[in-house]
């Protein structure tokens, strides 16, 4: 591994590169990582980091999203298969029929979905920032695509706001049921849980804090009256959290939570990508210019 490493080392520095890496991907490609964190804080550091190519370790909506945001930059994917099958589950007829249906409807648009999906919406969010981008909008019809179980959790927080939602989810997340986290807290009784507002309403219900990746790893890391915790998100966010906190204990809620996508990168692949230029993000420019409106706004209201 280490010769891998050492060689990653070498193109970054020749190509003149940054490695971004999502918590899901595993600990190994985290710990080369220049940048590790979730969707929202991977795409400011697309915006302003200084190197020419962008190596993204994690599934291709999260490329594409590097893509738009600095489209003068090389946007390198380790796997050119590592999707995101949420990011597929709505489409161009669904959102155009509540736009007919629904008067001052604002189309909120998870950062997990295609650039396609992103040409039709008027705002982009990602977990960590929803909340604030929805309240923030004047308007009292909120279509929000492609994540119902997000969606939902939002609209419990907000509920002076008519929210509609299609019927898209997180596969990883939504293999979680209310009995999985009842045995864990069984097993680990006094351990929070913390879930991320991926999973199933029900779900989200049980736990005793809901939020983004990086919440959940901070959520952790600020509590001072537990030294155990349960885990219901996708198990590579435990590496982070053990790094961070070396005298707490985390539990997976099941053996259930991988994301074979996230898996799809490996040190090897990371490699072969920059050596061979390989995986390159390419997008039409008009197409661009319609896609980035709703990410550039999302970073102006999370301001």
């Amino acid at each position: 591994m280490n010769n891998i490493v050492d060689e990653i080392k070498k193109l970054k520095e020749e190509r003149n590169a940054v490695i971004l890496a999502h918590y899901y991907v595993d600990g190994a490609i985290q710990d080369i990582a220049d940048y590790l964190g979730d969707s929202y804080y991977l795409s400011k550091i697309a915006v302003d980091c200084p190197q020419d190519v962008i190596v993204f370790a994690g599934v291709e909506f999260m490329g594409e999203s590097a893509k738009l945001l600095s489209p003068n930059k090389t946007v390198l994917m380790p796997d050119s298969e590592a999707d995101c099958p949420m990011a597929h589950m709505v489409d161009e007829y669904f959102i155009a029929r509540m736009r007919e249906k629904y008067e001052d409807l604002c189309v909120v648009c998870y950062i997990n979905s295609t650039a396609e999906i992103k040409t039709m919406a008027d705002v982009c969010v990602t977990s960590s920032n929803a909340k604030r981008i929805v309240e923030a909008l004047p308007n009292k019809n909120i279509l929000f695509i492609p994540d119902q179980n997000l969606g939902k959790h939002i609209a419990k927080i907000i509920p002076d706001k008519n929210f509609v939602f299609c019927n898209g989810y997180c596969p990883t997340h939504y293999r979680i049921k209310v009995e999985d986290i009842q045995k864990a807290k069984q097993l680990h009784p006094g351990a929070p849980v913390l879930i991320h507002p991926e999973c199933r309403p029900e779900c989200v219900a049980l736990a005793d804090y809901a939020g983004s990746t990086s919440g959940i790893i901070d959520y952790a890391t600020n509590d001072q009256e537990h030294d155990e915790f349960i885990v219901v998100t996708e198990v590579g966010v435990i590496h982070e959290m053990e790094k961070r906190n070396p005298g707490k204990k985390f539990y997976p809620a099941t053996d259930k939570l991988i994301c074979p996508n996230m898996k799809k990168n490996t040190l090897e692949k990371i490699r072969d990508c920059l050596k061979n230029n390989t995986n390159q993000v390419i997008l039409d420019d008009e197409f661009m210019v319609k896609a980035k409106k709703p990410l550039e706004r999302m970073h102006e209201l999370a301001k």
